[in-house]
């Protein structure tokens, strides 16, 4: 993805310059690109007159924000204890050997992302796996083949129409 100056200066709004906006900004440029380019953390600090290494604390703090290129659909599989007694390290497997990537990976076609959180908080549903925001409790090694069937399918049918 083509990163476009014009655009992180769109992104930048008049409102948005000023005290305390660097999250903001991040947030919008996160969005946009699904990651943080360098040349948008330039940018970003040298319109909000922050130092660029403010920006890069900030951008590396959070876990929300991505310094690498992520993959359109995130997926992650919770590895806390509830869950990994429950089975999460053989759902990771699958869907490791079905994406063809490791756990902080991306797919070439950037497709998806690959990540494991320690816990989700929803212990009594696990094993979980969150894609896009969304949680699927109770998470198998057939349920995961099926909630990646799934948005492939859906992937297919965006790219024919």
């Amino acid at each position: 993805m083509r990163i476009s100056i014009s655009e992180i200066n769109q992104l930048i709004s008049q409102e948005m310059l000023g005290d305390g906006s660097l999250i903001s900004v991040l947030e919008e440029i996160q969005q946009r690109y699904r990651y943080l380019p360098r040349e948008a953390l330039i940018l970003a600090s040298e319109r909000l007159d922050v130092p660029l290494s403010q920006a890069y604390a900030v951008a590396t703090f959070y876990n929300a924000f991505s310094l690498k290129p992520k993959g359109k659909h995130c997926l992650q599989v919770c590895m806390g204890t509830a869950c990994h007694v429950r089975g999460s390290p053989q759902v990771l497997n699958r869907i490791e050997t079905t994406l063809g990537i490791a756990a902080g990976e991306t797919t070439p076609d950037m497709l998806f992302t690959l990540e494991t959180v320690n816990c989700l908080g929803a212990c009594a549903l696990g094993p979980i796996v969150v894609t896009d925001g969304e949680y699927s409790g109770q998470m198998t090694v057939q349920k995961s083949d099926m909630l990646l069937k799934r948005i492939m399918r859906t992937e297919e049918v965006k790219k024919d129409g």
